[in-house]
């Protein structure tokens, strides 16, 4: 039985080999010309300025929690779609009051101004 799972190991073992060996021989082999630029924090050309601990709003927070939930249903609608055929009216019922429930929740959401970006 474990023999079955043998050139998966091998193959997580080759990788990992690969990685770490990539790894060092870029540390080891590569140019090392540090200049100003190359260690500023930022790759833009801008300076920073102020501390990088600023408060960000909670609105930043709310529109991402937001699509981290509306983007979920793209996770339940894939699997259903390729299963559509086998489920039949069953399936459309129960995906449907999962996309209306979605939805009020997406109108809701949007008329509480959650959506919003000021």
């Amino acid at each position: 039985m474990l023999l079955d799972y043998l050139p998966i190991l091998i193959l997580v073992i080759l990788a990992a080999l690969f990685a770490a060996g990539s790894v060092l021989l870029s540390s080891l082999l590569g140019p090392r010309r540090p200049n100003p630029e190359k260690l500023s924090p930022y790759e833009c050309g801008v300076e920073p300025v102020g501390t990088a601990r600023e408060r960000v709003s909670v609105k930043f927070y709310l529109v991402a929690m937001l699509f981290i939930i509306f983007d979920m249903e793209i996770v339940f609608l894939y699997p259903w779609a390729v299963v559509f055929q086998q489920l039949r009216l069953f399936g459309l019922m129960a995906m449907g009051s999962f996309l209306l429930v979605l939805l009020v929740g997406y109108f809701y959401v949007w008329k509480k101004g959650g959506l919003e970006w000021d």
